[in-house]
């Protein structure tokens, strides 16, 4: 057991939209992710997904509402519920808890789909 460094790992993260593995608590993994522009629709069809802002706005999408999440805060996201995450230009930093086996983009994939998880 030893403390993670935040700000460590996010400065390690190189491109947008590609989560990282910063650890498993239970049988969830701990994700870190840059965000910016533009992601996909998508859903999750039988994980929940929770998402808490590091630093920056996150915009999310849902098909009747979008709602800002702020740095500090987080939302969580049903399973079931179609979503798209997106910002307004600026670098986003989130941690996303998901069980392990949740899909990147669920059922969809795009060329923004990530198969493989790796640790930072």
């Amino acid at each position: 057991m030893s403390p993670i460094n935040i700000e460590e790992k996010f400065a390690a993260i190189k491109e947008y939209w590609h989560p990282y593995l910063i650890g498993e608590l239970n049988d969830n993994y701990l994700k870190l992710a840059k965000v910016k522009d533009e992601f996909v629709w998508h859903k999750h069809d039988h994980e929940d997904e929770l998402f808490i802002i590091y630093k920056g706005t996150l915009i999310m999408d849902f098909r009747d509402k979008t709602v800002e999440v702020k740095t500090g805060e987080i939302l969580l996201v049903p399973k079931g519920v179609e979503h798209r995450p997106r910002t307004n230009g600026e670098d986003v930093h989130i941690m996303l808890v998901e069980p392990k086996q949740t899909k990147h983009t669920g059922e969809l994939v795009t060329e923004k789909t990530v198969t493989r998880l790796d640790w930072l």
